[in-house]
Parts: structure tokens; sequence; C-alpha cells
């Protein structure tokens, strides 16, 4: 499958009511520094702001744990994001490490895919392809987040 055949088949998803979608920390939503935080990447609060907004469910999917996973969730709810889950299906699951870390999602976006990662808005507008992310804000002030 070529990456224009994936993109069409994931823009496909944009008539279903709510995706979930597991979203990468390191490399995604921010440059990789693991197991310190990088810059925020342009656009990734905003665009995954947006697409709670729009009723998708956010899955943190990372190779962090422990005090770096913590660090990392704080980073995010410090931004604005608070996921559904984080490393897990749904947030009563109780996983064991006997278990796959693999969950369960429509979409998953992560900077180790096939092709690499696109920029978020990109990645908004495979998601969203009938909206427009709101770029005035973004404009002014994307420099200045950490």
């Amino acid at each position: 499958m070529d990456i224009t055949t994936n993109r069409e088949r994931i823009s496909s998803y944009s008539g279903k009511s709510a995706l979930t979608i597991a979203v990468d920390f390191d490399g995604t939503i921010v440059e990789h520094r693991y197991p310190a935080i990088g810059r925020t990447r342009p656009l990734a609060f905003q665009a995954l702001k947006a697409l709670q907004a729009r009723g998708h469910r956010l899955i943190l999917w990372t190779y962090r744990k422990g005090k770096e996973l913590e660090e990392a969730i704080k980073f995010c709810q410090k931004h604005g994001v608070e996921f559904y889950a984080v490393n897990k299906n749904y947030p009563e699951e109780d996983w064991s490490e006997a278990e796959s870390r693999k969950v369960l999602a429509d979409v998953y976006i992560d900077d180790r895919n096939l092709g690499g990662i696109p920029s978020w808005g990109e990645i908004f507008r495979i998601l969203c392809p009938e909206e427009e992310l709101d770029y005035i804000k973004m404009k002014k002030s994307w420099w200045k987040i950490r």
C-alpha cells in the first residue's frame, strides 16, 4: 500500500463520529530528546486539542514509563491536552507487563511511521479534510512553546 492510498483510507475515517487515535510522545508531540522532553513540534497541541474538540479520543501511546511518563503527561496537561487513556485501551484497564502494550486504535500517529511523520497541520488535514486548523493564534506564539 503506498502512502497516498493509506492517506485516502485514513481520510475515509473522517465520516466516523469519533476516532480512537493513539499518539506517541517523543519525536511526535515533541522533538526526540528522550529521556528529556524536547521542544514542542509546531501545531502539535493545537491539532490535538482540535481533534479532541471534534470528539476524537486520544490515547498517549509511548515508550516512557515511571517518572519520565509522569513528566510527559504533566507536560501535555500544561499545554491543555488530557488523554483519554495512557498506554491502555481505556482508563480503567488493568494492564500488566505480561500483556502487549499495543493499544487498539483507528489511527496511530508516531514518528516511526513508514515514511516519517508529517507535520501536525497535515495530520489534521488528513483526519479532518473538511476543516481547517486555526493558524492565526499559532503564528504569534508557536516559537514560544517549549
